[in-house]
C-alpha cells in the first residue's frame, strides 16, 4: 500500500512539474498590455510575440494590405466595461484583435469570439478602423502593443514595429 501511495504522488508531482513547464514555455510566447480607466475597470489586450529582421523590407516579413493575427493567433481583448473604438460601442466581453498592416497606416479589426486559433472571417467584424501612425525614435524589431493612458477615461492602443507606432483611442463608456 506504501508503495502504491508513493508511486501515485511521484506520478502526481511530475504532472503538475511538466504541464507547469509546458504553461511557462507558452507563456513566453505570449505578452499582454493593460489600460486601467479606474481600479474596478479595465480592458487587457493579451498577443503574441512576433519579431522581424530589420535588415529585410518588413513587407516581406508581414503580410501588408491583409488581415495578420501576429504570431498566428489572434490577439484578444478583454474589457470589463463598455468601450468605444471608433464609432462603435463594445459591451463588457472578449473579442478576437487583428490589425491589417500597410507601409505606414494600420487598420484595426475587432471581431466577435475568442477562438485565437480559429480562422478571420470578414462575417465576424464589429469593427474596422484606421490607426493613427507615428515614426519611433528608432527602430523596433519586436511587436509591441501597449495602451497609453492619454485622458480621463481614455486610453491609446499603440502598436509598434519597425520604424512606425500605430495608435488609435478606446474610450470607457
Amino acid at each position: 500500500m506504501y508503495r502504491v501511495i508513493l508511486s501515485f504522488f511521484l506520478i502526481a508531482s511530475l504532472v503538475v512539474i511538466f504541464g507547469a513547464t509546458l504553461l511557462a514555455q507558452d507563456d513566453a510566447n505570449s505578452a499582454s498590455a493593460t489600460c486601467n480607466f479606474d481600479e474596478d475597470k479595465q480592458l487587457v489586450v493579451q498577443y503574441q510575440h512576433v519579431a522581424v529582421n530589420l535588415k529585410k523590407p518588413v513587407n516581406g516579413q508581414v503580410p501588408f494590405g491583409k488581415v495578420w493575427a501576429p504570431g498566428g493567433k489572434a490577439m484578444v481583448l478583454f474589457t470589463n466595461t463598455p468601450i468605444q473604438i471608433g464609432s462603435r460601442t463594445l459591451p463588457i466581453g472578449a473579442y478576437n484583435l487583428y490589425v491589417i498592416p500597410n507601409s505606414k497606416q494600420w487598420t484595426l479589426v475587432v471581431t466577435k469570439g475568442t477562438d485565437v486559433g480559429a480562422s478571420y472571417s470578414e462575417q465576424d467584424d464589429l469593427i474596422r478602423v484606421t490607426t493613427e501612425a507615428g515614426e519611433l525614435p528608432s527602430p523596433e524589431s519586436n511587436l509591441t502593443v501597449s495602451f497609453a493612458h492619454v485622458a480621463p477615461q481614455q486610453c491609446n492602443i499603440r502598436i509598434d514595429l519597425d520604424k512606425y507606432g500605430h495608435f488609435a483611442p478606446i474610450q470607457q463608456r
